[in-house]
């Protein structure tokens, strides 16, 4: 099997955020390359983006009870190389090691703080905004945090 060099994928996911005592918090997930960031994963054929945003917020996280927080849609473009397991799964799929990838973030706000990971984090937990924009290690995804913020404070 011949192994691509290139691939394009797509990501939907979403800024999870809840109520608790008058204050906001935010999930963030721990996944296995130690980064925190917001749940995401790829979409499957045929799902529209709220089909994939709902699918993989209850498979990362468990919770469905969720509501998408209405206008607030951002995309954000990255390129990453594979590396470890992921590069060795890649190839044996014949999928591209060298990455382009759009994610595409909603807001949407969870009713409960309980939470059932899965396989692909090692840790989760719910911050302020100010907790989350410190642990979050990604420029893109802490300025998606302060637009979803901004959004939050605008309609809740």
């Amino acid at each position: 099997m011949k192994t691509k060099l290139f691939a394009f994928e797509k990501s939907v996911g979403a800024v999870v955020f809840r109520k608790q005592a008058g204050e906001i918090l935010y999930l963030l997930l721990c996944y296995r390359s130690w980064q925190w960031d917001f749940p995401k994963g790829h979409t499957e054929a045929g799902e529209s983006e709220e089909q994939t945003l709902r699918r993989e917020i209850l498979e990362e996280t468990g919770l469905a009870q969720i509501s998408i927080l209405p206008n607030f849609r951002r995309s954000v473009w990255y390129f990453y190389r594979a590396k470890g397991n992921e590069r060795k799964e890649r190839i044996e799929k014949g999928r591209g090691v060298n990455i382009f990838k759009k994610a595409v973030l909603y807001c949407v706000q969870s009713g409960t703080a309980q939470v059932q990971i899965d396989f692909e984090s090692k840790d989760f937990t719910w911050l302020s905004f100010e907790e989350a924009s410190q642990k979050i290690g990604n420029k893109d995804s802490r300025k998606i945090l302060t637009l979803a913020n901004e959004a939050i404070l605008k309609n809740i």
